[in-house]
């Protein structure tokens, strides 16, 4: 049937920018029923898409990407994965943002040397941005806390016979379990309450 040629776009629910990646793939001239495109939030990299064109991928196909860092999370991902695809599967990797990194089936040993090492390069620059990321984003919380900026939820306001159901359990003829049902609230946020 011949080599086929498959686009694998990803996009978390911070970063939106898989519009660029698709009209990219459309410019490589892949068509859009080869796209195969996941859609994840946080820590869930089950990534059903990307399953699913290892499932119809053929030795000697092409997969085309935006850049390096769509394969995975981190440096150690994202080399396993490129290892994978070129040996497990052998199919060939065009990267659009890192021509030089394409792969082909006749391409000599210098080559191959050279876009091994520029693929170490580039995953560990992509893990290094993505901790910079992380660790600024940890110095925006922390110097909003400074500041007095509240995360979380709002906190209950206490409503109007807070103060009399307090008086009873304290003098002992309410539990805390009557008292936050009278006052619709948790057991934990009443006893937070009167800790407070």
């Amino acid at each position: 049937m011949g080599e086929m040629v498959y686009a694998y776009g990803r996009v978390s629910t911070r970063e939106q920018n898989l519009d660029r990646q698709l009209a990219a793939f459309r410019e490589c001239g892949v068509p859009p029923e080869n796209f195969f495109v996941d859609k994840q939030s946080g820590k869930d990299f089950d990534r059903p898409a990307y399953q699913s064109m290892l499932k119809v991928l053929e030795p000697g196909d092409t997969i085309v990407i935006k850049s390096i860092d769509r394969l995975g999370r981190n440096y150690q991902e994202i080399i396993d994965q490129w290892r994978y695809l070129t040996r497990e599967k052998r199919a060939n990797i065009k990267v659009i943002d890192t021509p030089i990194l394409n792969t082909s089936p006749d391409r000599d040993l210098m080559g191959t040397v050279i876009s091994d090492v520029i693929l170490q390069l580039q995953s560990a620059f992509a893990q290094a941005e993505r901790d910079n990321i992380h660790q600024r984003q940890a110095e925006g919380i922390a110097a909003a806390k400074v500041r007095g900026v509240r995360f979380g939820p709002e906190p209950h306001k206490r409503p109007a016979e807070y103060e009399t159901l307090k008086q009873a359990w304290e003098n002992g003829t309410l539990s805390a379990r009557q008292a936050s049902a009278r006052l619709g609230v948790t057991h934990k946020t009443f006893l937070k309450w009167v800790r407070e």
